[in-house]
């Protein structure tokens, strides 16, 4: 019985092994604003291994595509310095959820405080940068949350994003 047991609680943990490491993928679009001059579409794509907190993006551009990492602007905490203030009260205040999202400080050895930012940094195959912000709709659900944003290339052109 105790190996049956062992055989079906290490199967389990490589199943959360395995849903863990799924790759989340997504597309978005925006436009290039120069002064002056017709607006252009970019198609923006982006893949993650850790829910979207972290990944790589790719902003097809006109004159080029752009490569390179996305990060979710996230700070961790740890819950042993979080657990005088639910003295008296549900842990992590869980019946009075804070900021809209439930769940937000649920953790038994840290949390994640989520700050809605994503930041960017794209290069072209020929060595021009391209530099983004990104404020997310709904920070604990990543890239696919929903998000508004620009990027900005080193000319000054800029990418108004909205996803």
């Amino acid at each position: 019985m105790t190996t049956l047991r062992f055989a079906a609680i290490t199967g389990a943990l490589a199943a959360a092994a395995l849903l863990g490491a799924c790759t989340t993928t997504g597309t978005f679009g925006g436009d290039v604003v120069r002064n002056g001059r017709a607006t252009t579409p970019v198609q923006f794509s982006w893949q993650s291994k850790d829910g979207s907190i972290d990944g790589t993006m790719t902003a097809k551009l006109p004159d080029a595509t752009y490569q390179g990492r996305f990060m979710q602007v996230t700070r961790q905490v740890d819950s042993d310095t979080l657990a005088p203030m639910w003295a008296g009260w549900p842990n992590a205040w869980s019946d009075w959820p804070m900021g809209g999202m439930p769940g937000m400080m649920d953790a038994t050895q840290f949390s994640t405080v989520y700050s809605g930012r994503v930041i960017a940094n794209l290069k072209s195959p020929g060595g021009a940068l391209l530099r983004c912000r990104f404020q997310m709709t709904q920070p604990d659900a990543g890239m696919g949350g929903g998000r508004t944003g620009e990027c900005q290339g080193v000319g000054g052109s800029v990418i108004q994003a909205t996803f």
